[in-house]
């Protein structure tokens, strides 16, 4: 009898993230369940593509039911780009990174100081003028360091230096900021809930702050990582005079150095709530109904290291899944974490691409053939009755 011939009955939901650079959540499902079913036959399966905020987050909404609204807006560079937004129900997912992200410069080509998020402000008001009354703003992967500064223009505010004139794009420009008009806000932010979804709690500045931490894998030297954290602390002094000891406060919070300081623009200027991006969109996608219907989950991205424990989405996946009492294990391109890690995380078992091919160039070129031959190994390992 073949592998194939052998018939189950177990319910499968793959719940993986992406793997960067080579497959999307969608493509990762998609090849794992081709796995999955060329040794098991009768399986009910299914995907439910994940994100965490970052990049991938609106289309796994529209792998789940939501509308693709795609537009052009401004982007990082200040030239017009095709960018989207998930909308359903008058709920809009707007991924900061579809505008403002590193996607869109050139292979080579960093703006740390002048790249601008004004683009995302424009899916924001896009979002608005669609009827959605409730945003998740999904952060990470941006090019920028402007603190937000960007969106907060595109919707209506003020930034002038002390000639009155607006002060330039990016973050470098905010050294000459001199006062700060949020008054002009679209008005309809006030009747708006908008969720900040992110995986990191930096603050806005400091040694742990958007600049320090971020700037460097966004070109900045050590120079202009001096100049954008001054920058940032002008306005953010310049706000607190504008709207009150709560701009100062928001410099602070957890979430505020996230994509750039885009956080702290969202929190302080657009009254938004912090929230691990993996836990929000896990609600938005309706994943609490799919693990009622599951026997078995499997999640995954492309690496799993040091950085998945600390709020990515396999992480999130499993301790929601483990908590219904169900076993969780992962596929991914490249694993560096010992098993206690992986137990402890949630995850009985992870099967990486590179134990069946080391070269990691021809992981990335293959990633689907071999993808599909991992997940035909759990399904031998999970999958199967025991050999009596």
């Amino acid at each position: 009898m073949s592998d194939a011939a052998t018939q189950s009955t177990a319910r499968v939901l793959i719940a993986a993230d992406k793997f960067k650079g080579s497959l999307t959540a969608v493509e990762v499902a998609q090849h794992v369940e081709a796995g999955l079913r060329s040794v098991v036959t009768g399986l009910t399966v299914e995907a439910l593509p994940v994100a965490d905020g970052g990049d991938g987050t609106v289309d796994a909404a529209v792998a789940v039911g939501f509308e693709r609204r795609t537009l052009q807006v401004t982007g990082p560079l200040g030239e017009p780009v095709e960018a989207a937004y998930a909308l359903r129900d008058g709920t809009a997912l707007v991924e900061m990174a579809e505008a403002s992200g590193l996607r869109h410069l050139p292979p080579g080509v960093f703006a740390p100081l002048t790249a601008t998020t004004y683009g995302t402000g424009e899916l924001l008001r896009a979002a608005l003028d669609a009827g959605a009354r409730s945003i998740v703003l999904g952060v990470g992967g941006s090019a920028t360091t402007d603190g937000g500064a960007g969106m907060l223009v595109a919707l209506g505010a003020r930034l002038l230096d002390r000639e009155g004139v607006p002060v330039g794009p990016g973050g470098g420009p905010l050294a000459e900021l001199a006062t700060a008009d949020l008054t002009r806000l679209d008005p309809r932010l006030a009747d708006t809930d908008v969720v900040l979804a992110g995986d990191v709690d930096n603050p806005l500045l400091g040694p742990k702050g958007a600049a320090a931490v971020y700037g460097p894998q966004k070109g900045a030297s050590a120079q202009d990582v001096a100049a954008l954290d001054a920058a940032l602390g002008r306005y953010a002094t310049v706000l607190a005079e504008a709207i009150g000891p709560a701009a100062a406060t928001a410099a602070e919070a957890p979430g505020a150095g996230a994509a750039g300081g885009i956080g702290y623009a969202a929190l302080a200027g657009l009254g938004a709530r912090f929230r691990a991006g993996i836990d929000v969109m896990l609600e938005v996608l309706g994943f609490a109904g799919a693990l009622g219907r599951a026997d078995l989950v499997i999640t995954g991205e492309g690496s799993l290291d040091e950085q998945t424990l600390h709020g990515k989405a396999p992480v999130g996946v499993a301790q929601a899944a483990r908590a219904r009492g169900l076993d969780v294990v992962a596929v991914c391109g490249r694993l560096a974490l010992p098993p206690a890690d992986l137990g402890a995380a949630g995850i009985r078992r992870a099967y990486a691409l590179t134990e069946i091919e080391p070269d990691p160039a021809v992981c990335m070129s293959q990633a689907g053939p071999l993808l599909e031959r991992v997940a035909a190994a759990l399904a031998r390992d999970f999958l199967l009755p025991p050999i009596r």
